[in-house]
């Protein structure tokens, strides 16, 4: 007994060096040391304790400091187990498992994120939250924090509408809790601000922009009153404003230094502006300024720089200099690739390359970064992401291309389930996706399948009613065509190819942020 009793001793100093340790900021190898002899010990008495919990908990948080990812899940996933059983048996204090299962949730958060399961991350973010309000109460100040962060993690997915509520909530407690001049508040509002434009509330956005520079000035917050006066520019582009927004873009440029990112953020949005005014000219010295500056700042914001070059991409995209948009988001992905923690990005940019690839009539060339881009977002998103179904919709085109229409055939069915999953079976790049299917089976022969997607197709548009009579109407002549080619009779203009869709097609949505949604 005594030789047990000094084994457990033993087991648990070594956990409380390792928690000191991990306080004080110590290499992380360190802590796992101690961590893993602790847990040799406490995994020997073959019983569960609080003690077992923290030391997994623990041995999570070293490995996902040294990016073992995988490793830091394994320990989390089972500390969480070890808390959720206790607090089942009830054999130890609900007041002591509690804070130690919120760590639990918020290391799982940041590890999933890491390892670009976003979505899932969301689902621990949640019960942190919950766990959080269940120790200091619904109105603390923390709690406010705690929500923030969940908008923001709602919002890096750009789903404005579930990041709403956790922003206003957010937005209530700093107002209650710090008074409604401070900086905290001004923050609430920035957030607030992307969470509308994202939602295409640009009136609001601007409101709430307008309210977070008058705290930033009281505060003297220079830094973050310069991105608010650059993201209020490009709400006012969104609205149509675009002197008014050249004018305070002008004002804006006169407080940045002269090879700072910032200026080069006002170089993109002053571009922004002058594309929308049919200046290409001009925008073109802009853009040619900001990738000057850009250049110089990969090695220390590699993040930074590659949402600035995805923006500066979409301008050139408009100008129809279709290999210099390609050029750029190329370069974005090689920054992108480096951050554990942005491979949604990287699908979500390699996507847009595999489209504009297809644009350029370079279809062998876009199918391995499309088939990467869904893999990699399937990680991230979920399977049933409508993202992704803009993905095999256009692998389908590709495959189409290439006279693969078996091939096209089976990506078409995969866009067509998913984006009825997610934006309805009556959404236009859903019907779209239908229409394409059809082409694939007629391509192949299979002329009764194609009768019968095309006529869903047609169904589809007269739910639409006179906004889509010419589609209906186009829709409704290729089914006679494949009615014709299905009896034997020879069509003339039956359509062969399918459409690639973009990302942000009319959905209104994208996989990923332009760069306003940052500032």
């Amino acid at each position: 007994m005594e030789a047990c009793f000094d084994e457990r001793e033993l087991g648990l100093a070594s956990l409380k060096i390792g928690l000191k340790l991990d306080h004080e900021g110590e290499h992380p190898d360190k802590v796992l040391s101690f961590a893993t002899r602790a847990l040799k010990v406490l995994d020997s008495e073959n019983k569960l304790s609080l003690p077992l919990s923290m030391t997994l908990q623990l041995l999570g948080s070293a490995n996902y400091e040294l990016k073992r990812f995988n490793d830091s899940l394994g320990y989390l996933n089972r500390a969480n187990k070890v808390l959720v059983r206790l607090e089942e048996e009830g054999s130890c204090d609900i007041e002591d498992i509690r804070p130690i299962l919120h760590a639990v949730q918020m290391e799982l958060a940041n590890v999933k994120t890491a390892m670009g399961r976003r979505e899932e991350a969301l689902g621990n973010l949640r019960k942190s939250l919950e766990i959080k309000e269940s120790i200091l109460g619904k109105d603390h100040v923390e709690i406010g924090k705690t929500n923030k962060d969940l908008a923001e993690a709602y919002v890096a997915i750009l789903n404005f509408k579930e990041a709403l509520p956790y922003c206003l909530k957010a937005l209530e407690i700093h107002k209650a809790q710090l008074g409604l001049s401070s900086a905290q508040v001004a923050h609430d509002r920035l957030l607030l601000g992307v969470i509308y434009t994202g939602m295409e509330e640009h009136e609001k956005a601007l409101d709430q922009n307008r309210l977070a520079q008058k705290t930033l000035k009281n505060w003297g917050l220079s830094s973050d009153l310069l991105r608010a006066e650059i993201g209020a520019a490009n709400m006012e582009i969104a609205l149509g404003r675009y002197d008014a927004a050249i004018n305070t873009l002008k004002g804006v440029v006169q407080q940045t230094e002269k090879d700072s990112e910032s200026r080069a953020l006002v170089f993109i949005s002053m571009a922004k502006a002058l594309v929308n005014q049919d200046k290409f000219g001009d925008s073109r010295r802009c853009l040619e300024v900001a990738s000057g500056i850009l250049d110089k700042k990969e090695a220390a914001k590699p993040l930074e720089v590659a949402e600035a070059y995805m923006d500066m991409s979409m301008q050139y995209e408009i100008m129809n200099e279709l290999e210099k948009a390609i050029s750029l988001l190329k370069k974005a992905v090689a920054l992108l690739e480096k951050l554990p923690h942005e491979q949604h990005s990287v699908g979500s940019v390699s996507a847009r390359i595999g489209w504009l690839l297809l644009l350029t009539g370079k279809v062998e060339e876009a199918i391995p970064y499309l088939e990467s881009a869904a893999e990699t977002l399937k990680e991230s998103f979920g399977p049933h992401h409508f993202g992704i179904g803009y993905i095999y919709n256009n692998l389908g085109a590709a495959y189409l291309e290439l006279d693969r229409p078996q091939s096209a055939a089976q990506m078409f069915a995969v866009a067509k389930d998913i984006m009825d999953a997610s934006l309805g079976s009556h959404h236009s790049d859903s019907i779209e996706a239908i229409q394409n299917l059809s082409k694939a089976y007629a391509a192949s022969g299979s002329y009764g399948l194609a009768i019968e997607f095309q006529q869903q197709a047609v169904n589809a548009w007269e739910g639409h009613g006179s906004s889509a009579e010419d589609m209906l109407n186009e829709a409704r002549r290729v089914l006679e065509q494949l009615k014709l080619k299905a009896s034997g009779a020879s069509s003339d203009g039956f359509p062969t190819k399918a459409l690639p869709l973009p990302h942000n097609s009319d959905s209104g949505r994208s996989l990923q942020p332009n760069i306003e949604q940052s500032c």
